[in-house]
């Protein structure tokens, strides 16, 4: 067979013939203005073979596959009944899956309050998500709007597509070597760092979750100021998405589509793209999910012609074709083959096979982990999912959530993630940011009926090895106040030491605190004087500096102790003199009368 694409996914000749009228059709029906090629594809907007190899795209999907199926050329129908019935009537191709339509509307709503000058359509995202997974491949999602099995596009490892590495080690796409495209609007792993959104504020940003992508997606078009009014503005957008003009033409094709008309089915009753796309190396045949008993508005017949499968485009769903019946002078179909053990031929049922079961999760690693505050832990935590059978479960969705009192959170803000297991049964939780609180937390790993696993973590303060002092000897008179504040320096292992918690405390000559009241002491910011403090940190380039130093009134020798959070000190000799005693008066009469005279009289 032939390969099935370059970088971009290659149409035969009918399919392309098929998208130029449609093109056409929308351009005579006043449909979005289509944009010259782009640099760097061929004539029918593909991207030319020998960008294969480039590196990341700065594209929301990252170039990756996409199903180039058109809407049908006729209009959609007007729906009638009531939505979310099986009474409704319409265009199969113009149904829209319940929980995958409110979650475009809801995108629409919240970007009209975020992004006002973008006028996004929710019928553009229906058109994206149309293109990218079929509508969450027709609608198979759950009730929170999370995908029933993983939807994830072609491994990016520069074969046919473009060459990214992994960025987000395995955690949304299952591979830890390249990425590849998740979730219903396709998102690559590095763009969702970027884009990802919690629409559904269940505390985790999830790019298999049709509310959280589908938000992510508008957020993306509406970037740059970008107005969907604007044609040249939509266009930019959408490619964006995907930089190539056959995706942009594929897009709007759908978009103007669904501005026609569209109506909600249940979930799970899609009608599903007949071209290849995330998942389907190969045109499907059969649909994995159930769809919906439509009258075609624009099919010739109801029967189908039972040697040919309805044509794509046509505004029906395709049945599969069906079995040839053996010819009786030639041996037996191998669709259907002859049993040997059973008289007279017959079909062979395999037996059935029970799914795996999961039993359990495994810790495998990140358990013990600790940060310093503030700081990235190392680590992640790790489990396999195992079956009853002890065999690694993939495809299974691991819920891994912070517990305990605790500021630390995973990277990203949240206190939950998910994750999908991979080919090995594995799932990672993302990396943890220590906060501000120290102590010690937990990350709880969770999967359906299987007993939760926990993984303790420790938040360790910032500390310093040694403390040096930045000024010289000091001294000053009883009631004074110390020239130069004293100022200090942290560091750990030789390399300065930020936001390190540093005391400080007056002693007397031989090192015994001070007596209260006596010797010299701190002024703080409300003016009271104070003997000992606590709660002072150093600075980014682990310096400290301490308020004004008071001498009081006792004179002496005393000393300035500082301690820091890790062990490091530093002692100050800091002395305290006797206060000059005031001049005597000057000689002459002892009242102190300036003029020396204590009869002097003013002048007649």
């Amino acid at each position: 067979m032939a390969a099935l694409f370059g970088r971009r996914l290659r149409r035969g000749a009918t399919t392309t013939a098929v998208a130029a009228v449609a093109i056409a059709a929308l351009s005579a029906s006043q449909a979005p203005g289509l944009t010259a090629p782009l640099s760097g594809t061929d004539a029918s907007g593909r991207q030319s073979a020998g960008d294969a190899q480039d590196t990341t795209p700065d594209t929301a999907s990252g170039n990756s596959q996409y199903y180039t199926d058109l809407p049908p050329l006729d209009s959609p129908t007007p729906s009638t009944g009531t939505p979310g019935t099986d009474t409704v009537t319409g265009a199969a191709e113009s149904g829209i899956p319940a929980t995958v339509l409110a979650a475009y509307k809801q995108a629409e709503q919240e970007l009209r309050q975020s992004s006002p000058q973008c006028h996004l359509p929710w019928q553009l995202l229906a058109a994206i998500g149309k293109v990218e997974s079929g509508q969450a491949r027709g609608g198979a999602v759950d009730a929170n709007g999370t995908t029933l099995r993983p939807i994830l596009g072609p491994v990016l490892d520069g074969n046919g597509f473009a060459n990214i590495t992994d960025t987000d080690h395995g955690l949304y796409d299952q591979d830890t070597v390249h990425d590849r495209a998740v979730g219903p609007m396709q998102f690559i792993p590095s763009t969702w760092q970027t884009w990802g959104r919690d629409a559904n504020h269940d505390g985790v940003k999830d790019p298999n979750n049709i509310f959280d992508a589908a938000l992510a997606t508008g957020s993306k078009l509406c970037a740059s100021n970008h107005d969907m009014t604007v044609q040249s503005d939509m266009n930019a957008a959408i490619l964006s998405y995907n930089q190539s003009q056959e995706y942009l033409h594929t897009v709007l094709s759908w978009y103007e589509y669904y501005r026609k008309g569209t109506h909600e089915i249940p979930d799970g009753t899609g009608t599903l793209p007949s071209s290849p796309g995330p998942l389907d190396p190969t045109p499907s045949t059969s649909p994995s999910v159930p769809l919906p008993t439509y009258t075609p508005t624009n099919t010739p017949s109801s029967t189908p012609d039972p040697g040919h499968s309805t044509a794509p485009h046509s505004g029906g769903t395709a049945p599969s074709k069906p079995h040839k019946p053996a010819d009786p002078g030639k041996p037996d179909d191998p669709g259907t083959p002859s049993d040997p053990g059973t008289p007279g031929g017959g079909t062979t049922t395999p037996p059935a096979t029970a799914d795996p079961v999961l039993k359990s999760l495994v810790k495998t690693a990140g358990d013990g982990l600790k940060a310093v505050a503030d700081a990235l832990f190392g680590g992640h935590a790790q489990v396999r999912a195992v079956d009853d059978a002890g065999k690694p479960m993939p495809g299974v969705t691991v819920t891994f959530q912070i517990v305990g009192d605790t500021d630390a959170h995973f990277d990203g803000g949240s206190a939950k993630a998910t994750a999908t297991t991979g080919k090995d049964g594995t799932a990672n939780a993302p990396a943890v940011r220590a906060g501000a609180d120290t102590g010690a937390f937990t990350v709880r790993a969770t999967a359906g009926e299987a007993p939760a696993v926990d993984f303790k973590a420790t938040v360790t303060p910032h500390s310093a090895d040694a403390l040096v002092y930045l000024g010289d000897d000091q001294s000053a008179a009883a009631g004074d106040t110390f020239e130069k504040a004293l100022a200090v320096k942290a560091t750990l292992g030789g390399a300065a030491a930020a936001k390190v918690a540093v005391s400080a405390a007056v002693l007397d000559e031989d090192g015994s605190p001070a007596t209260a009241g006596h010797g010299p002491a701190f002024k703080n910011a409300d003016g009271t004087l104070v003997q000992t403090l606590s709660g002072l940190t150093t600075g980014a380039d682990g310096t400290l500096t301490l308020p004004a130093l008071v001498a009081g009134t006792d004179p002496g020798t005393y000393q300035i102790k500082l301690t820091a959070e890790g062990g490091g000190s530093v002692t100050v000799t800091v002395k305290v003199v006797a206060a000059t005693s005031p001049s005597d008066p000057p000689s002459g009469d002892p009242s102190g009368d300036p003029s020396g005279s204590p009869s002097a009289s003013p002048s007649a």
